[in-house]
Formats: structure tokens, sequence, C-alpha cells
């Protein structure tokens, strides 16, 4: 693909040093349908990075854009606060049938505002107040979000170094085989809570991904979440599961947590909730948590009534038959699995490993800049792929759960090309 050299100037000029994702994706990208994006000049990109998570069903999913237009053009309420609205009982209702009461989860419904960060410091603070207790564990590897609080239970340095202040009451633990499977589990963890002289301060609640996404694509084992839950519940601690990115359906299953069995006290939820890449976040929780006075924690953006009518477009398109969609998604990442296979086989002195469920996976390379290489390269090729893990050492593949078997073969063909030649 031959690409020209877009005009760059006014960001390169006016916009602050700190974005980054448009300096490895250096074209202007005009509009996007489906699994593919295109720039001003024409150039197609498939898609394998689905706006972070954000875009499980696709750009400009049809069906969900209908039902925004249509309640756009009936002037619809746009901004709503916590203010009781038609597009709010219709998601909340939703909601509901089709998720919690179906899996038998008991949660009330928080909107603390619109973004993931939101959910995940509505959570630390609701735990906090339950308990009467200011340390949160969290684990090696995490990322929860950018602002103060969800940064102290986040593990990246570089990150975590932005806060330009000391980050205080979060204490990390170690995440899944983090020692390679040399360690029982939680030892360290429960030797701390149990000794007196550990210098833990009771934690109120442990917070976890289910797989790190930020953190290079580290999936937990069932029987690790199970253990945990069980040591959170035998130490008074509440459970907090961050499904910002793999909630909605990334991993099959709505919650990522379904499959080891568990029902964790508090769930955040952001990113794919809206449908449509439209900002949105909740925060679940058990009904004897709900001790918040009103309007002790609030936001200017917590309604945004055009995110509920995307929400409930997708929850009725893609979550009213049952397991249908799990059971793609699955079969998906399956296909995924197999072509990460052949680039390992084609690759054995350059790959470390691959590893994910549903449709999130990761490439790891013995040279920790290699995936950075073929990311610039991939997108030379018309493939957008993202790299994550603390020293951006992992390609990670976050396609959307819609994109059909021949696109996903695409983009995995695309992939292994740009491996080669990075070699």
């Amino acid at each position: 693909m031959t690409i020209t050299q877009p005009d760059l100037s006014v960001f390169e000029t006016l916009e602050s040093e700190v974005r980054s994702y448009c300096r490895g994706w250096p074209t202007v990208f005009d509009r996007a349908r489906g699994s593919r994006m295109y720039d001003e000049d024409g150039h197609e990109y498939l898609d394998f990075f689905a706006g972070a998570g954000s875009l499980n069903y696709g750009h400009n999913n049809p069906v969900l854009k209908r039902a925004l237009i249509d309640y756009l053009e009936r002037d619809g309420v746009t901004h709503g606060l916590d203010m009781s609205t038609s597009a709010k009982r219709a998601f909340l209702q939703t909601f509901q049938d089709l998720v919690l009461r179906p899996r038998d989860l008991p949660y009330k419904v928080m909107f603390p505002g619109p973004t993931g960060t939101n959910a995940v410091e509505s959570a630390l603070k609701l735990a906090r107040k339950v308990k009467g207790r200011e340390a949160i564990v969290s684990f090696t590897n995490a990322f929860h979000g950018m602002s103060l609080g969800s940064l102290a239970v986040t593990g990246n340095a570089f990150k975590r170094a932005g806060a330009g202040i000391p980050l205080v009451h979060g204490t990390p633990m170690p995440f899944d085989n983090y020692f390679d499977g040399t360690v029982e589990d939680f030892l360290w963890f429960e030797r701390l809570l149990e000794d007196q002289g550990s210098g833990l301060n009771k934690p109120a609640a442990v917070i976890v991904e289910t797989v790190q996404g930020e953190g290079g694509i580290n999936v937990a084992r069932t029987e690790w979440l199970r253990a945990l839950s069980e040591l959170c519940e035998r130490q008074d601690m509440l459970l907090i599961v961050d499904d910002i990115q793999m909630g909605c359906g990334r991993t099959g299953a709505f919650f990522s947590f379904e499959e080891a069995g568990i029902t964790p006290d508090i769930v955040t939820v952001s990113k794919s909730i809206s449908g449509y890449g439209l900002p949105m976040s909740l925060c679940l929780f058990k009904p004897e948590l709900d001790i918040w006075e009103p309007g002790e924690h609030n936001g200017t953006f917590r309604g945004n009534n055009p995110a509920f009518v995307t929400a409930t477009a997708a929850l009725e398109s893609y979550w009213a038959d049952g397991s249908a969609m799990e059971k793609q998604t699955r079969a998906r990442g399956e296909q995924v699995e197999q072509g990460l296979i052949a680039i390992c086989e084609e690759n054995l002195a350059d790959v470390k490993e691959y590893r994910g469920r549903g449709l999130v996976w990761g490439m790891e390379f013995h040279d920790k800049e290699r995936a950075g290489r073929v990311a610039r390269r991939a997108f030379e090729l018309g493939l957008l792929v993202e790299t994550s893990g603390p020293e951006s050492e992992v390609i990670k593949l976050l396609p959307a759960l819609t994109i059909t078997p021949d696109e996903l073969d695409e983009g995995l063909r695309t992939l292994a090309r740009a491996v080669t030649e990075t070699a």
C-alpha cells in the first residue's frame, strides 16, 4: 500500500505532546465502518484495535447508528446528569432483563461518570466507605486508569510517574503465574494478612483484571480467580473486578469472570457498554453495599443519554438470544489462536509465546523492541494493532466481536507478513 504524506501540521503544532496513538499511525482517519477505517486519501485499514476495546460491535454499527439517529431526530434528551429519562429507564430495564437476571447477578447500577477511571474511582471510594479502611490491594502489571486513585492501583512505572505525587494506600501483590508457577498461589499475600508484624494495613478490597490488557495480555486461570474470591471472603475484603476492557463479551461471556463461577462484590464496566464508542461507564455492586448518600459521588456527564440509547440497542441486538454471541466470539478466538500458532511455528526463534481468551490475544517477542517494529510494519501494510506490556513487548490483538472470519484471516496474514519482514 502506498501512503502519501498527510498534512499533520495542525496536530504537531497545536496538539499537546501527550498524544500517542497518532504517532504510531501517522495518517488522518476520515471514516470507518465495521472493522475497516479509511484515511483522507482513501487508504483502507483493517482494525484489530477496536478503539482499545470500545468498539466491540465495530465502527458505526448500522443497527446502533439507526437507534441513535432516531433518538436525536426526535429531540431526545442528550444531557441529563442523573435525572430520570426514558433512555435511562430503557437501558436499566434491558440491562436487568438481558444481563443481570439471566446470570443471577443481584447488582445495583451506578452511573459514576463517562470513563473507565471514573468507575474505578467510585469502586475504590465505595469499598473504603463500606469497610472503613484505606488500603487497597492490586496486582503486578495491573492497569486501572489514569486518575490518581486508579494510578495508585496501577503497576506501570511510567504511568505512575506521571502523577507527580506519591501514590498511597495501594499495595501490589503477584498476579497469577508471576513466579512462573514456582510459588504457591497467594502464599505471600495470606502470610502478610495473618502476620501482625507484616506492616500491611488490613485492606478494604482487592481489585483485579481477569485478563490484564495493558499489562501484556496476562490471563488469570479460573482456579486462581476462585481462590482469590475465597481469600477475600475469608479475610473480610471486598473483591472488585475491573471489567472495563474485558467485559461486554470480549472474552466470550458478557462478564469475563463468569467462566470462573465467582460473583465479585463490585464490578466496573465501561468501553463497549455503550456499544458505539460513546462515553459511558457503570459501577455495579451488591445491594448491601449501596450505602451512598445522595450526591456523595457525582459527575456532570454521568447521564449520557445517547450512550444509553446505543447501549440498549447493543444489548437487544447481540445479547437477547442467550449464548449465540458468546459462542461466536469463542469460535473467532480459536481462529485467531490457530493463526498465532502458525506465526509462532514460522518464527520459533523470535516469538516467546502467545496468550489470550476469546477475542483478546497477545504475542510476546524475545526482543522487546520487536513488537513496536511489527506494529509499525503492520500499519504500512494496512493493519491496525497496538502494543502492550510494561515495555511494549507484546503485540495486542483486539478485533471487533463482529469481525468476519475472512477479515480475521486477512488480518492474521498481514500480521504474519509484518512479523516476517521485521526479523
